[in-house]
């Protein structure tokens, strides 16, 4: 942000100046060569007035004087008289000049850029004013124009560089004022998303409306704080309240059944699964609390070996449900991940498979690196979801079809909490060759 602020500013300026020094430069520029053309005409026109004596009546004393004057000052200058016979001064032109078509004698007043050099001819005028009697022809040398044009230039120039220099210190001052209470926020807004839910900025720098927007954060993350932490509080103080009591339930009721008779224990038995299945309801809420708030820093995790890891520690709970369970993970890939996420991630999928994959059949786990990504694959072979199912299957209590009953419906729930945290996707797809389900994570390299 703050590049793009300061090159507007130069772009403003640069144009800004470029409007105003390039036509000053041109206009002085013309004016110095009308000032130039014009003092060559005036001493052409001086010199005429000498050459009528000389012309007239034969004393040309003065007019030696003024030709000397003149060519010691590096013009050529050369008296004609009326029939175009030479009387004074250089008899050759410079170069350029020869190519002027223009021949003495002239009846009026004339001047002639010729490349490096302007050439002014005026008649001489006797003091009676009955015609021309000669020609007066200075050609000058535009060199000192050049020069002050050239100086004029690098004047323009060099102001003009003072001022983008000037400007761009201004730009780039200004441009940090605006904007680093803009990425100040950006930083903060980032630890907070990461979870360091105490993130604050700090209130008076930059312009009156980032001093506004700094404030309205801090109150915004000082409410989203106390309401994490006042959940959390909650969530631990069910934990604490729920499992004791059912604990003691759960006890209460062995006892029970221990002395009753048949048909009053089988509905004991009924009571005690459905305190089972609270207790699962229980623990598996608290788990997607703790992932929605875990605030774990990312770290580079090895995704294959945790992969053949995992499938390891579950591939006896498979066999002894007659299921066979592979892993295929042929290098190191590496992710950037929070600590023990990916071990979760991978609990859960493989707990979701196993429950809804039937004796004799297989369970997947492969593992690709992308350019971009890590994949992670749990394939089963169980009944599968219809992409109607595969929309909801991530809602919290929902179950799909094929499991045994002992599910609480938030695994999914908890394994896209958690890949949301790490900046990861979750996709559900059909498996075309067993008809069953494929679990894909995407996984940020």
């Amino acid at each position: 942000m703050a590049r793009r602020i300061a090159f507007a500013v130069l772009a403003l300026i640069t144009g800004l100046l470029a409007v105003v020094a390039v036509p000053l430069g041109l206009l002085t520029a013309a004016q110095d060569r009308r000032d130039f053309r014009v003092e060559a005409g005036a001493d052409a026109s001086a010199l005429a007035n000498v050459a009528e004596e000389r012309i007239d009546d034969g004393h040309g004393t003065a007019l030696n004087r003024s030709v000397a004057s003149l060519e010691s000052q590096g013009d050529r200058v050369a008296v004609y008289d009326a029939a175009g016979r030479w009387v004074a001064g250089t008899r050759t032109r410079p170069a350029a000049a020869a190519r002027i078509t223009v021949q003495p004698p002239v009846s009026a007043p004339h001047s002639y850029w010729a490349r490096d050099w302007i050439v002014a001819t005026t008649p001489v005028v006797p003091d009676s004013g009955t015609g021309s009697i000669g020609t007066v022809e200075l050609s000058r040398s535009t060199e000192p124009l050049d020069h002050r044009v050239l100086i004029l230039w690098g004047l323009i120039g060099g102001v003009s560089a003072a001022g983008l220099v000037a400007a761009g210190i201004v730009a780039i001052g200004l441009a940090r004022w605006l904007s680093r209470p803009i990425t100040t926020l950006a930083s903060a807004a980032r630890e907070l998303g990461d979870g360091a839910l105490d993130t604050r900025v700090r209130v008076g720098a930059g312009p009156p409306e980032a001093r506004r927007l700094s404030m309205a954060f801090n109150m915004m993350a000082a409410r989203i704080e106390s309401l994490v932490q006042g959940h959390q509080t909650l969530m631990a103080d069910v934990s604490h309240q729920v499992r004791t009591p059912l604990a003691a339930l759960r006890l209460r009721l062995d006892l029970l059944s221990q002395d009753a008779d048949e048909v009053t224990a089988a509905e004991l038995a009924g009571a005690q699964e459905e305190i089972a299945r609270l207790a699962r309801l229980t623990n598996g809420l608290l788990a997607v609390a703790r992932a929605e708030n875990t605030t774990a820093p990312p770290a580079r995790v090895d995704v294959a070996a945790v992969a053949r890891d995992r499938v390891a520690a579950w591939r006896p709970a498979a066999e002894e449900r007659g299921v066979a369970l592979t892993v295929t993970a042929p290098r190191p890939a590496g992710a950037e991940l929070g600590a023990g996420h990916l071990e979760q991630i991978l609990d859960n999928l493989l707990a979701n498979a196993l429950d809804v994959t039937p004796q004799g059949r297989s369970i997947t786990v492969e593992v690709d690196e992308t350019e971009h990504a890590v994949e992670v694959v749990v394939a089963d072979e169980g009944p599968g979801m219809s992409e109607a199912e595969r929309a909801r299957a991530f809602d919290r209590f929902w179950q799909g079809p094929g499991h045994k009953g002992g599910s609480s419906g938030l695994g999914l729930a908890i394994v896209r909490q958690l890949a949301r945290r790490n900046g990861a996707e979750v996709e559900l797809a059909a498996d075309g060759e067993s008809g069953g389900l494929r679990a894909e994570v995407h996984l940020t390299r």
